[in-house]
């Protein structure tokens, strides 16, 4: 269905709903499948209208289609069941629906629904421990309720269809108003107040015609209303069916920004299924904004702040952390935003350390990538990097101009007069490798940043008459720019790589306070603010300010926009001292919500920021005070042990799990919450690794996701009725793009290590010398491990073995392994569903030892595509089931990959030496890709260059363009002196984090490669002595590779240098046997433990190792002059020619 079709469903749910065709409404609703009625929804749950409620559901979701889906069916069959069970009369009721429709989950859980059987024994089902708390009916609905709205929110398939587009009142009524205005305008003679009898055929003037012109008098059809006299109709060609109207200069903040993109939804607990019922303290902890007491207007009109939001069709689903950012949100008439699943006591609360800075902070900002590092800036001019891990100060600036001749003269005499100048703001670039510097006379200072104490000056501009109150980074055009604003009442943009002024806008009357750059969809703008309490916002386009409005008590002002993008928030201080912190209503340009609690005479400017989509803090009366973002009251406030200022100045770092605040005694404390306090603990014990900051365009790194996994390992070990899994580690990236940073050209540093320190290559040959796992498998077969993943949550490992079929190990959360984490400390179980389906691929007539298996998993888990010589199967990971399959050979599939921004478009690398972009959704090949001589054995997408990087079995890498699918260049891996590739060998490549670095792996050599341009930057070669290479990945945290070798062994290699710093023997992980020739034939690294791997062997074991707690690390790198163990290395690139 076309998207004008969908608008149109749209139009008539609008006109049933005003025509009050309630029934006809919600049925439309449900067989469309574009807009789920959450007040409806609510209506049934809250009226205990169960079989209406699936019915309801049943248009959008089915149990099997993802674990939200089925944790919203067994929650509402579990209210269902307890409800009969409560009434004793209803006991053959309660016994009908644990058969009909609660014993579907025993699949999944069997140990679970013999417990809810269970409770048919019991007198009182309450005398159940965990339901021991089941209030009323009306109550645990309620409750249930508010878990189902957070389960709706984040299900996938959902999205984008709780919220109704924003629609002026009659919007299909004025249509067709428009419609006969056109064609009475075509009529050859127009005659005043046409006679409307019918829509069913075009209207006319003609006397002959049904819709004829009659005698003068007053309209008195309803349609017609509108009509407005022929003289007063617009010319036609202005308004062509669907054709966009003429734009008009938007007056409120979000009229610049149309169809905006879709949000990321909130993350909710799909965990295991259980009883509890959440409690009340819960709920306090998470408040929500109420319902509006009219439940029936559900359909938006133009007055909504909401912005049109189109569905779209469902193939696989797309995973809700991979969405675009920093976006406008969108949402049904009372509803709140999206819940998150924390809590206060989420807070960075406990104070962990204290940084004697040596002068008064003024401002401060964490590294976006590597968040315990910290920019500092102060009142004398200081600029200071210090490592929280290890308390360390890594780089420290003075104030000094760098280039005093070229200063203006009122600059040089104001320096000569006072060589002083304090900080008003430091800032990070979005990918860390610069940061900004505003000064108090006249001048800013980017600094690019290498990790460590490499700390080289970039740009100095004289950007303002007087001081440079604000500072920030943005992307207008893709292009890396930074905006200034200062006492000259000017915001000026610049050219980030070359300091060139982009833009100058005036107009604020005052000098401007601070400068808030943001995007919706392709809308790039800038909010600024002023000293007179004027905000001012501007395109980049030079044609003056969009829109003017007040903040609140006329303060100065700062702007900030929450994590994701969607929700706008100021906080600022009067003359008089009144601090003020709200919400913005972009829509309208007015407040929408002021939060309580800020002091009445504050002392200069009360700092602010928020966090995690959830909290707002600021730095007011000596202490730290935090407010949920949706609820005006505060929530609580910390003295951090004391000794704090009237306003101190606050800042958290990404991931809301440290914040630091300036202290009276020009120092800064660091609090944390328990995830920061084990960051930092894991990092005390290491040295810093310089290389850890990526010098990169754009920069991926690992973050917890509140959404947790559904289901349990086994049924013996699968959650209790309280249980809730583990969260899952998601990739998110960051927005961005600093490619055209040609003069602070990305670079892989060597380590800097201790030159006088003796250095030895650490060798692991006994058991004793490291932690190793063999996981448990009482399958005869023995087939040799082809494929490896870890899954994306960590929490289970995934192989292929050479006779097609899959097996899927997990680990159980208990007393030993708290996270339920991948550990080789803990032996998982080998997991099947209970219907004891194994995932087999479809094999061909050849013999599938002889095939060359390929796999790819879905980013949420949710589904594994694969394939081993025959069609591409698409397996359900919670089932087994196979979902559907495809592409029969031949030619077969070689790899998989999916494309990262979107989980229906795959990248299949074939045996013919072509690779197929299909389109799961629609079964459809968009384009094939030649380039390639042999079959394709390497795929990797990076979504910060758009590219699509192959490797075949012809030793060659190619990059591909993934906006057109054109090739922008290829090479031929250059094969080491004195060694000779096989014909046919597999090459494989992976991305760095930062999505620019290339690893190539072949049996000969690793090498890193920096794409697009290929330019090979690094090659490592093995002794002879370890045999051929056979596989090798990054570490999660891309700082080393795990290289594994046909003589069994594995090498360990620091990722910047390219230097071996620890083998690991086979003697330290297999049993000896001269008889048997065992090795590893895949390597794969845990996705959020990067000290952790797994191998998979030519037996058809896979093991999992670890270093010793006591080391907590595979060896340490060896200082640059000191060989790192017996290597060659090379940074040549002459070899490597491009081929066109």
């Amino acid at each position: 269905m076309s998207s004008l079709s969908r608008e149109l469903v749209f139009l008539i749910l609008q006109f049933l709903d005003e025509e009050k065709f309630k029934e006809t409404v919600h049925r439309l609703e449900q067989e469309s499948g574009f807009f789920f009625n959450i007040r409806y929804f609510e209506e049934m749950v809250t009226n205990g209208d169960w079989d209406e409620v699936e019915k309801y559901l049943s248009g959008f979701t089915k149990v099997d289609d993802n674990r939200y889906s089925m944790k919203i069916f067994f929650e509402i069959r579990k209210q269902k069941y307890l409800e009969a069970l409560a009434c004793r009369k209803d006991r053959a009721k309660a016994v009908e629906i644990l058969v009909k429709d609660l014993k579907v989950f025993s699949a999944f859980n069997e140990d679970l629904f013999k417990e809810i059987t269970q409770l048919l024994t019991l007198e009182n089902f309450r005398d159940n421990e965990q339901l021991s708390k089941y209030g009323d009916t009306k109550s645990a609905r309620s409750i249930m309720l508010g878990e189902l709205k957070k389960l709706i929110e984040a299900n996938p398939l959902f999205r984008d269809k709780l919220n109704f587009p924003t629609l002026k009142n009659s919007r299909l009524r004025t249509l067709i108003n428009q419609s006969l205005n056109w064609q009475h305008q075509l009529c050859k003679n127009p005659k005043p107040n046409p006679d409307i009898k019918t829509l069913f055929v075009d209207h006319s003037c003609g006397q002959s015609q049904p819709n004829g012109a009659r005698a003068p008098s007053p309209v008195n059809n309803p349609l017609m209303g509108a009509v407005p006299k022929p003289a007063g109709f617009p010319p036609l060609g202005a308004h062509g069916p669907f054709q966009p109207a003429p734009a008009t200069l938007p007056t409120s903040l979000a009229g610049w920004m149309a169809n905006p993109s879709p949000v990321p939804h909130p993350s909710a607990s799909a965990g295991p299924l259980g009883f509890n019922p959440p409690n009340n303290a819960a709920l306090l902890k998470r408040p929500r904004t109420p319902p509006t007491n009219n439940p029936a207007v559900d359909y938006q009109t133009a007055d909504s702040e909401h912005v049109l939001k189109r569905t779209r069709t469902f193939g696989i689903s797309d995973e809700v952390n991979h969405l675009p950012v920093n976006i406008l949100p969108v949402g049904y008439s009372g509803q709140s935003h999206g819940q998150s699943s924390y809590s206060s006591d989420d807070l960075p609360k406990a104070m962990v350390m204290t940084l004697n800075q040596g002068s008064s902070v003024k401002s401060m900002d964490f590294h976006p990538v590597q968040q315990i590092l910290l920019l500092v800036g102060t009142s004398t001019g200081e600029v200071m990097i210090w490592e929280l891990g290890s308390r360390e100060k890594l780089a420290h600036k003075n104030f000094k101009v760098w280039d005093l001749g070229v200063c203006s003269m009122p600059l040089q005499a104001s320096l000569t007069s006072d060589y002083t100048a304090s900080i008003n703001r430091v800032t990070w670039s979005p990918d860390g490798t610069l940061f900004g510097v505003a000064y108090s006379k006249h001048i800013v200072q980017i600094y690019s940043y290498h990790g460590g104490d490499d700390l080289r000056n970039h740009l100095e501009i004289e950007a303002h008459v007087g001081s440079v109150n604000d500072l920030a980074f943005s992307y207008p055009n893709k292009q890396l720019c930074v905006v200034t604003c200062g006492e000259d009442r000017l915001i000026k943009v610049w050219d980030a790589v070359t300091g060139a002024k982009q833009y100058s806008f005036e107009g604020h009357e005052a000098p401007v306070y601070s400068v808030c750059p943001h995007f919706k969809e392709n809308i790039q703008f800038i909010f600024s603010t002023a000293t007179d309490g004027k905000i001012k916002a501007w395109l980049y386009d030079n044609m003056g300010s969009r829109v003017d409005y007040d903040a609140p008590g006329h303060s100065s002002t700062t702007m900030a926009y929450n994590a994701d993008g969607t929700r706008l928030f100021s906080c600022g201080t009067n003359k008089e001292g009144e601090s003020y912190i709200v919400e913005w209503n972009e829509s309208e340009g007015a407040v929408k919500r002021t939060y309580n609690g800020l002091g009445k005479r504050s002392v200069g400017v009360v700092q602010f920021d928020t966090t995690k989509n959830r909290f707002l803090a600021a730095g007011d009366e000596f202490l730290v005070k935090f407010w949920d973002m949706d609820s005006v009251n505060l929530l609580t406030t910390i003295d951090a042990e004391g000794g704090l200022p009237a306003s101190p100045c606050i800042r958290f770092n990404k991931e809301g799990i440290l914040l630091a605040v300036s202290t009276n005694d020009n120092g800064i404390k660091i609090l944390a919450n328990p995830d920061g306090i084990r960051l930092l603990r894991t990092m005390e014990n290491r040295s810093f690794d310089p290389s850890r900051v990526a010098s990169a365009s754009v920069v991926k790194h690992a973050q917890t996701s509140t959404m947790n996994t559904f289901g349990a390992a086994n049924a013996s070990a699968g959650p209790s009725i309280m249980d809730r899994v583990a969260p899952m580690p998601s990739m998110v990236v960051m927005n961005g793009d600093n490619r055209s940073l040609v003069d602070v050209k990305p670079r892989i540093g060597d380590e800097s290590m201790d030159k006088s320190r003796i250095w030895k290559l650490t060798e692991i040959t006994e058991p004793a010398q490291c932690r190793s796992s063999r996981l448990p498998d009482n399958t005869s077969s023995a087939m040799r491990v082809s494929r490896l993943i870890y899954t994306n949550s960590g929490l289970a490992i995934l192989a292929l073995a050479a006779n097609a079929v899959h097996k899927l190990w997990k680990w159980q959360r208990n007393d030993r392994n708290s996270t339920g984490k991948a550990t080789a400390n803990v032996a998982p179980q080998l997991w099947q569903p209970t219907s004891g389906i194994l995932m087999t691929n479809v094999i061909s007539d050849t013999n599938p030892e002889e095939a060359v298996p390929c796999f790819a998993l879905s980013k949420n888990d949710s589904y594994v595509m694969s394939a081993s010589g025959g069609k591409i199967s698409l397996f359900n990971m919670m089932t087994f089931k196979t979902m559907t399959t495809f592409m029969p050979p031949p030619p077969a599939a070689t790899f998989l990959a999916f494309h990262p921004q979107d989980n229906n478009i795959i990248a299949i690398g074939m045996e013919d030496s072509s690779i197929q972009i299909y389109n799961v959704r629609i079964d459809e090949v968009k384009t094939k890709l030649k380039g390639h001589n042999k079959r394709i054995t390497g795929l990797a997408f990076s979504n910060v260059l758009n590219v699509l990087v192959s490797s075949g079995a012809d030793s060659q890498v190619c990059v591909w363009s993934t906006e057109g699918w054109e090739k922008q260049t290829s090479k031929h891996l250059q094969i080491p002196p004195g060694r000779v590739a096989a014909p046919i060998v597999d090459t494989r490549v992976q991305f760095h984090n930062d999505q620019t670095h290339l690893l190539a792996v072949h049996e000969t050599q690793i090498a890193i490669y920096e794409a697009p341009k290929l330019e090979r930057l690094k090659q490592w070669v093995p002794p002879e002595t370890s045999g051929l290479i056979t596989h090798a990945t990054y570490s999660c945290d891309s700082q080393s590779i795990y290289v594994s070798f046909e003589d069994g062994s594995v090498g360990i290699l620091t990722a910047s240098t390219l230097r071996l710093r620890c083998r690991i023997s086979s003697t330290a992980y297999l049993p000896s046997n001269p008889n048997s020739r065992v090795y590893p034939l895949v390597i794969a690294a845990h996705p959020s433990e990067a000290n952790q791997f797994a191998l998979g062997l030519t037996d058809g074991g896979v093991i999992v190792l670890e270093p010793q707690e006591s080391e907590g690390k595979w060896g340490t790198s060896p200082p640059v002059e000191n060989g790192g163990g017996p290597s060659s290395m090379t940074t040549s690139t002459t070899a490597d020619q491009p081929q066109r």
